[in-house]
């Protein structure tokens, strides 16, 4: 998995190696092909991902979080805000 967050595949919330989940960061069949063509994906844990109330798909805290990083890297390395709600939709800034 080719991710722009993470050079290690560790649960980007809490740092394990044990059941790890790729997560695409937006959500939706065209966000999620995008996700995976622009490298925003990050590693989950199971708890950290969709299996306790913690996981990202369960807390808006934490989903936000990794959006607004996202679309940082997005905006500093690829393209200005206007291309990311052109390729993702909306903005999350």
């Amino acid at each position: 998995m080719k991710s722009v967050l993470q050079t290690e595949k560790v649960c980007y919330v809490c740092g394990t190696e044990q059941d790890l989940h790729c997560h695409h960061i937006f959500e939706g069949t065209a966000n999620r092909r995008k996700s995976e063509e622009h490298g925003m994906k990050i590693w989950l844990c199971a708890r950290h991902h969709n299996m306790s109330n913690y996981g990202i798909h369960f807390d808006p805290v934490l989903d936000l979080a990794v959006k607004i990083t996202a679309q940082s890297y997005f905006e500093k390395h690829i393209g200005d805000r206007e291309a990311f709600r052109k390729e993702f939709g909306k903005s999350w800034l």
